[in-house]
């Protein structure tokens, strides 16, 4: 997984009440799918990724002066043309960018697009390209980051999903796994094997964050709330056992995080114990989107591809009325619509 999803693991399960780790890898790969077909329909990718792309020098028709873009532009590095910079031009356009669909020469400042020895690759845009760069704190390392590990230990577990793209630093990275680390803090009190215990005491509260799974032997617990030194759960979680705990009890929460480095077009960089992260969130319609999208496509590989998914009395006709409208609503607000030269 290189590419970050637009719904993480956590959130599809949520939504179709899926249990356990044995979907998982499923799971992910119709995520993938998902957020990609998104992206193929509206035209549009909704992460932001540094890149360099060239064109060729402007049509006469629309002079020296104008430059249209193939993609949503949401910040400029570097404008050259012919190899020569240019630094007076503006972005457009400029009442309701970014993201930006064309460059145009500030005509005040002298300077134009040039063609070189040829027409041909002569303008570079280096900058940051996608439809937005909306982003929500998700916590920070808990460990220095020498820029070449693959699994970094964080803070808060409930922030960041598999999927997910994080930004720390000028460093952005696709988390593709989770794995358990331990809390720092332990139950202080014998828990019984019952679902109507929801209390769970334990050394340090603050060592847990409200909506984190966390882990005390074979069981898993989902905190919905941290009152003291006092957890408020729900038992038996994703497909877990209730079970009994003995005080002492190690409690751990999914924190260590497998990513791939220098994601989105940027470069592996050292990173210190404490260094904040922040989660891409894309659209909401269009999470919405891809989540509806993953569950009809497991639903459809669990039934074989027929018309019915489910079965026994559970068994019903799958149509896709709902889920048509959603992709015309998608579609309505962020198809790319080809414009100038584009």
């Amino acid at each position: 997984m290189s590419q970050p999803t637009y719904a993480s693991r956590e959130a599809l399960k949520a939504a179709a009440n899926v249990n356990g780790v044995d979907e998982d890898a499923a799971l992910d790969r119709v995520l993938q799918a998902a957020s990609r077909a998104v992206e193929r329909s509206t035209r549009r990718r909704f992460y932001p990724s540094v890149e360099t792309r060239v064109y060729d020098y402007p049509a006469r028709d629309r002079g020296p002066y104008r430059l249209w873009l193939d993609g949503d532009l949401l910040e400029v590095e570097s404008l050259t043309s012919a190899g020569v910079e240019i630094a007076d031009y503006f972005l457009e356009p400029a009442n309701y960018g970014p993201p930006y669909n064309r460059i145009e020469i500030d005509l005040a400042g002298g300077e134009s697009f040039q063609s070189g020895d040829t027409w041909q690759r002569q303008v570079a845009v280096e900058g940051v390209w996608g439809y937005c760069d909306d982003e929500a704190a998700a916590g920070a390392l808990a460990e220095a980051d020498d820029g070449s590990e693959t699994a970094l230990d964080v803070t808060d577990s409930s922030l960041v999903g598999v999927g997910d793209l994080i930004h720390i630093g000028d460093e952005r990275l696709v988390v593709t796994e989770k794995a358990l680390l331990t809390t720092g803090t332990t139950i202080a009190a014998d828990l019984a094997a019952d679902n109507a215990e929801v209390t769970v005491a334990v050394a340090s509260g603050p060592a847990v964050k409200k909506g984190e799974i966390v882990t005390v032997d074979a069981e898993r617990l989902l905190v919905v709330d941290v009152a003291g030194d006092n957890l408020v759960v729900k038992r038996a979680w994703d497909g877990s056992v209730l079970a009994a705990h003995t005080s002492g009890a190690t409690v751990y929460a999914p924190r260590t995080l497998t990513v791939v480095r220098g994601a989105a077009g940027t470069t592996a960089a050292t990173h210190s114990s404490g260094a904040a992260i922040a989660r891409n969130v894309p659209p909401g319609l269009v999470t919405e989107l891809v989540i509806a999208e993953a569950i009809a496509a497991r639903e459809q590989e669990k039934s074989g591809y027929g018309r019915n998914v489910g079965q026994g009395d559970g068994a019903r006709e799958l149509r896709g009325v709902g889920l048509a409208d959603l992709r015309d609503r998608v579609d309505e607000l962020f198809l790319r619509r080809r414009t100038g030269a584009v």
